[in-house]
């Protein structure tokens, strides 16, 4: 098993760490079996744990393909804007209403996973 994750992980093309404050961001540029460059995001933050008395890093990471770049770098533009200014749009946008005008799509996250949990009730 642990020779097979060995073998799954592929080297990095190219990597840049950026530390901002508790937090340390890798972004890695990494390539698929077929050779296509794929760019993984990992946030590592390092928290104390009380009851261990030591330190551990937490990791999250998301993996971003070249098809997706360029939706991914319009969404945190606009979000960065939103969050400098004040204004700016919030659209949730599928590949088939990508060239409709005026989408808005409220999410509200406390409802996600309800209709799993009320098909699994029934």
């Amino acid at each position: 098993m642990e020779e097979q994750e060995k073998q799954d992980r592929r080297p990095d093309i190219f990597s840049k760490v950026v530390r901002a404050g508790k937090r340390t961001y890798f972004f890695d540029v990494k390539t698929t079996r077929n050779g296509e460059f794929y760019l993984t995001i990992t946030e590592s933050k390092r928290r104390f744990l009380n009851d261990q008395g030591k330190f551990v890093y937490e990791k999250h990471k998301i993996f971003l393909y070249r098809e997706d770049f360029e939706k991914f770098v319009t969404g945190l533009d606009g979000a960065i804007r939103y969050i400098e200014t004040g204004t700016g749009v919030s659209d949730t946008v599928t590949d088939e209403e990508e060239d409709a005008e005026d989408i808005h799509v409220d999410v509200n996250f406390e409802d996600l996973g309800n209709e799993e949990e009320k098909a699994a009730e029934e």
